[in-house]
């Protein structure tokens, strides 16, 4: 309720008083009311869910008329229009999406996404020859593994899968390995918030299969570094430390972290060093301390949600110290943060370390 009266305040809209957004609130959870499309607006935004995850339904399509061939041709000269520079469009939309993602978090972004995937899947589903279709497929596999990471940070765990799904065939249409790959190891983590974390074992492990011998040195970095920590989450700590000095031997030199063959991933000596710190401490190993330090001195404070992810990891280090006042430390730090970015996946960590404490 205070989250809705907030966001009424700061765009200016009128929404029922205290008293009555208590009983609003409450039928909703109960099923006795619908929630409205004014509500749900408001809803979406804050909560970062669609209107079926919040459970107001979808409107069913438009039925298709028995004629509709004109339509149809319609949609595929349209499709045959986007041209390359329209996929640039596309491609920069992604990237200024995953620039608010990393700063403000997802939850705000939800309507934004769910219209981007549209549009794209849209052009894809009518573009007839491979030359169009590929580059618009390459466009849409970046923005739908976005999607999915931005659905696994609300706690929206089967839109993420599907959209980790979605990714993956795009990837397959435009020919792309890397970004099979890439997409490939990110559902693992879904796997692993579920509970299942031999079985993401397997699945990042296929995901470097998949890659093959063409990826570029940074995508096969992230994808050890990416095995050492779901290792560590399954208990396998020597699998752990194997898959974490592949990641410092395959990582290219430099301070550079963006990948031009893949630009959803960042990664250099300051980021793998963080991640070298997260999967030692999560299997308790004391030397992930000297490593999340130095990785919190090179952070680049616009990535919010991961500095809320160095201040958990630094917090499960300080545990398994038993050194319980660093930690509180750390959580406290690690709780401001997720609060701005509205992150469900780390504020379930939180609480899970706070209540170690």
């Amino acid at each position: 309720m205070r989250e809705i009266e907030r966001h009424a305040r700061q765009h200016m809209l009128t929404v029922a008083s205290t008293a009555s957004l208590r009983v609003y609130v409450s039928e909703w959870e109960n099923g006795r009311r619908t929630i409205s499309s004014y509500y749900a607006k408001i809803l979406r935004a804050l909560l970062g869910l669609t209107d079926v995850e919040l459970g107001g339904g979808a409107q069913p399509p438009a039925p298709a008329t028995a004629d509709g061939y004109d339509e149809l041709i319609d949609r595929i000269d349209e499709a045959r229009n986007v041209s390359l520079t329209m996929v640039k469009t596309f491609m920069d939309q992604t990237e200024l999406l995953r620039t608010i993602d990393r700063q403000m978090g997802a939850a705000s972004l939800v309507d934004q996404m769910t219209a981007h995937l549209t549009r794209l899947e849209d052009a894809l589903t009518f573009a007839v020859l491979p030359e169009t279709r590929r580059p618009v497929a390459l466009a849409l596999t970046g923005a739908a593994t976005l999607a999915a990471w931005q659905a696994l940070d609300v706690g929206a765990v089967e839109r993420a899968w599907r959209h980790y799904e979605l990714g993956k065939r795009a990837a397959q249409e435009a020919e792309e390995p890397m970004y099979l790959a890439h997409a490939t190891a990110e559902q693992a983590y879904v796997l692993c918030d579920a509970g299942r974390p031999e079985m993401a074992v397997h699945l990042v492990r296929e995901a470097q299969r998949l890659g093959g011998p063409g990826m570029s040195p940074r995508l096969k970095a992230w994808l050890h570094a990416a095995e050492a920590e779901i290792c560590a989450r399954a208990g396998l700590q020597e699998d752990c430390r194997r898959a974490l000095d592949h990641a410092i031997r395959h990582l290219p030199a430099g301070d550079e972290a963006r990948d031009p063959d893949m630009l959803s991933i960042f990664l250099n000596e300051g980021h793998l060093t963080r991640w070298r710190g997260n999967a030692l401490a999560l299997i308790g190993d004391g030397e992930a301390v000297d490593n999340l330090y130095a990785a919190l001195e090179t952070t680049d404070p616009t990535f919010v949600r991961a500095s809320a992810g160095l201040h958990c990891d630094l917090a499960q280090a300080h545990l398994a110290r038993g050194e319980h006042d660093q930690a509180r430390k750390h959580l406290r730090q690690a709780r401001l943060m997720a609060s701005r970015t509205k992150s469900v996946r780390h504020r379930r960590r939180i609480e899970q370390l706070t209540q170690r404490l």
